[in-house]
């Protein structure tokens, strides 16, 4: 077993850790794949040096390889009495790893490079780094073919100076030569320096990353949501119009049944007028053929006798009252007329008027409505529909009045209940229980649902620009009455050098300068409020992405005398 090793390790090419293939034999001795040593040297073209990867013989010009058949014979004999590819044994350098500089014959993995020594270590050669003293200040990194990169191309000192004018490494000797003057600094300052910047940014792609993730998250709510919402108007939408087709067929089938029912009674009137006028005709071919064989009696006595005995021929019996005929019949003499006029008329065509009628109606109602109904599918928009200008803005815009039953004792309102200041005394207002009694903020008469935009002027100290759920408390100034202190409450922190935003009496800081006006737009639907600084340009303050389960109220919190905010009447 230990010669079958002993084998493998014999034939095996040094590079590839493999049996010989196309085995050749360079003029130190040492063998190897053809195409191990080709691509081995390939890669030290550049350099002009050719060098055996064993030995670290070199050789110029780069040697003409031929096979070794002697040895190629032997390593296919090898294998028909069983000798296999060795298993690869991870402790020796493959062609893609780091060898240790220090092993010889068969060469093992680095584990460590050394800056100082400009050479890599096996685990056995390291050890004098970690025991000795003299080793102490030597910087260990992880093994890299690329040493060689650490050292002056000049002067061939290590690269241990980072000069900041040419954003570069050099050595101490490059200081005093072509760098000198230059801002210089230890590699090591510098990459602590990078290392921190490098952290910091670091921090800001993760922060940014988490928002993304967060804004992903909501958008795929958005898309649920929106999915929900679809899906539920059209179950509805088709109830409805189920619904519609439905009353219209009930109704187109009491149509048809009263046509019929009519159409009916109408025939049997005619036939039964039809029936007695047959009935008369009869009676009178009866008595005219009477008359006729008295006509032909030949014996005079005999006709005169006969004659009188005749009846006389009156009116019609049968009809006695005019309303035996239907509506429609013309009025039938005292003198027989020889036919029944029927008055022109359009039987149910009248009917069919009424319902053409109908479908006119009808068509303009679902035209109409048809038209209302694609321009509300139009108003259907997301989260990222959010408008980009201020005109955009102000098509949503929504006129403001506060309401006086709400106003603390110490706020002065103006005439038209839009502008809001602190006062010295207090105000003769009326009791009421949605008067705020701790707070000095007010609420908004107009509930707020859909989309709506507004803008307030404020001037002072400090303002509170608020929307808050109707039931917020009132009484008191404990937390759950203040703009911005609860969860029932989202406010714009106004002071004079800064602001920033107040929800569940948590306050986040807002970046930027301060400007005196600000446009508050909220999507109730999508359930998105967003605080802008107002000038010719329109700059994101901050936005909140929440749950609003019921409608708001705009609201106004102003801290000391003389701060005032008013509610801008936007065109």
């Amino acid at each position: 077993m230990e010669q079958n090793q002993l084998d493998r390790e014999t034939f095996s090419c040094l590079i590839c850790l493999d049996l010989l293939k196309d085995p050749v034999t360079t003029s130190c001795g040492h063998s190897y794949c053809m195409n191990c040593i080709k691509t081995h040297w390939d890669e030290e073209d550049q350099k002009r040096i050719h060098s055996c990867p064993q030995c670290r013989e070199t050789f110029i010009p780069r040697p003409v390889l031929k096979k070794n058949t002697m040895l190629a014979a032997l390593v296919e004999q090898l294998k028909k009495t069983g000798l296999q590819a060795a298993p690869a044994d991870h402790r020796y350098a493959g062609h893609e790893d780091v060898a240790c500089d220090f092993c010889t014959g068969r060469k093992l993995k680095a584990i460590k490079s050394c800056l100082f020594c400009l050479a890599s270590f096996c685990e056995k050669h390291l050890q004098p780094h970690y025991d000795s003293a003299a080793f102490k200040k030597h910087k260990l990194v992880e093994p890299s073919k690329n040493l060689q990169e650490n050292i002056c191309s000049k002067h061939d000192k290590l690269l241990e100076i980072f000069c900041r004018t040419d954003q570069k490494c050099v050595c101490y000797l490059c200081t005093m030569d072509e760098h000198k003057g230059h801002d210089t600094v230890s590699a090591a300052a510098e990459r602590t320096e990078r290392q921190r910047e490098l952290e910091e940014r670091r921090g800001n792609i993760q922060q940014r990353i988490q928002d993304r993730e967060k804004d992903v998250k909501l958008l795929q709510q958005e898309v649920e949501a929106i999915n929900r919402s679809a899906d539920k108007t059209v179950e509805d939408s088709e109830k409805i119009f189920t619904e519609l087709i439905r009353l219209l067929l009930e109704r187109s089938s009491d149509v048809k049944q009263q046509i019929r029912s009519q159409q009916e009674t109408e025939v049997s009137r005619v036939k039964d007028v039809q029936k007695k006028l047959e009935q008369e005709i009869t009676e009178l071919k009866r008595k005219d053929a009477e008359l006729e064989q008295l006509s032909h009696t030949e014996d005079h006595n005999q006709f005169l006798l006969n004659y009188p005995s005749l009846p006389a021929l009156s009116k019609s019996a049968k009809f006695s009252s005019l309303e035996d005929l239907p509506p429609y019949f013309e009025d039938i003499t005292a003198t027989h007329s020889s036919s029944i006029n029927i008055r022109p008329l359009r039987h149910f065509e009248d009917v069919t008027a009424a319902v053409s009628e109908l479908r006119d109606k009808l068509h303009d109602v679902l035209r109409d409505s048809g038209t209302n109904i694609l321009h509300r599918l139009n108003d259907v928009d997301v989260l990222l529909s959010e408008p980009k200008s201020r005109a955009g803005f102000l098509k949503y815009s929504r006129e403001i009045t506060l309401d006086p039953n709400t106003a603390n004792t110490r706020l002065g309102l103006s005439e038209v209940n839009r502008k809001v200041t602190l006062m010295n005394q207090h105000q003769s207002y009326s009791s009421h229980p949605d008067r705020f009694t701790g707070w000095w903020q007010v609420l908004s008469r107009e509930s707020l649902t859909g989309r709506c935009y507004w803008e307030v002027e404020w001037s002072g100290f400090q303002v509170r620009i608020a929307v808050a759920h109707k039931n917020i408390s009132r009484a008191g100034g404990k937390n759950e009455c203040g703009f911005g202190n609860n969860d029932k409450s989202w406010a714009l922190v106004c002071q004079q050098n800064r602001f920033s935003f107040g929800h569940n009496n948590i306050r986040t800081s807002i970046s930027g300068p301060v400007s005196s006006r600000i446009g508050v737009y909220l999507d109730h639907r999508a359930d998105i409020l967003s605080f802008y600084r107002v000038s010719k340009t329109m700059t994101l303050l901050h936005r909140v992405q929440t749950r609003f389960t019921e409608p708001l109220l705009a609201g106004v919190w102003v801290c000391c005398t003389e701060d005032s905010a008013e509610f801008c009447k936007l065109k």
